[in-house]
């Protein structure tokens, strides 16, 4: 129950990557940068209709997809793990896909709310993107 807060960083590559995690009782809140900045907002959140989370920004450039791309990886809905085979694996919303974390992130099945304020955004700084986020998961499951 409550507001649990978390923050965490780590070195991704050349650059210093900040974490903000905010867990409220029915969704978590996500900031990734690299100064103090909200840039972006995106929502994501499972339908009753589909396994597939929607995702919408809120904040920002709507062409850049970065934040409802990994809010809809962290809210995906119910069912188990996709395979890289799968469309929703393939869809534009996602950058680097990896079946462990789809199924760790399938456990939070809450509203996940994403600012992600880092100019780089490709595919492979994504994934580091990712794993820092699944190992604090993984470490402080009450956090999130």
């Amino acid at each position: 129950g409550g507001i649990a807060l978390h923050d965490f960083s780590g070195r991704l590559g050349e650059q210093r990557v900040h974490f903000h995690a905010m867990r409220l009782q029915d969704s978590l809140f996500l900031w990734v940068g690299a100064a103090p900045a909200l840039a972006s907002l995106a929502v994501a959140m499972c339908s009753p209709r589909d396994s597939i989370p929607v995702a919408a920004s809120l904040l920002g450039d709507p062409s850049d997809t970065a934040s409802a791309s990994l809010a809809r990886r962290l809210g995906r809905c119910g069912g188990g793990a996709r395979g890289a085979g799968s469309s929703w694996a393939h869809s534009i919303f996602c950058l680097a896909l990896t079946t462990l974390f789809c199924v760790l992130a399938s456990k939070t099945k809450k509203q996940i709310f994403v600012s992600y304020n880092l100019q780089n955004t490709d595919s492979s700084f994504t994934l580091l993107i990712e794993n820092r986020i699944k190992e604090e998961m993984l470490a402080f499951p009450e956090k999130f």
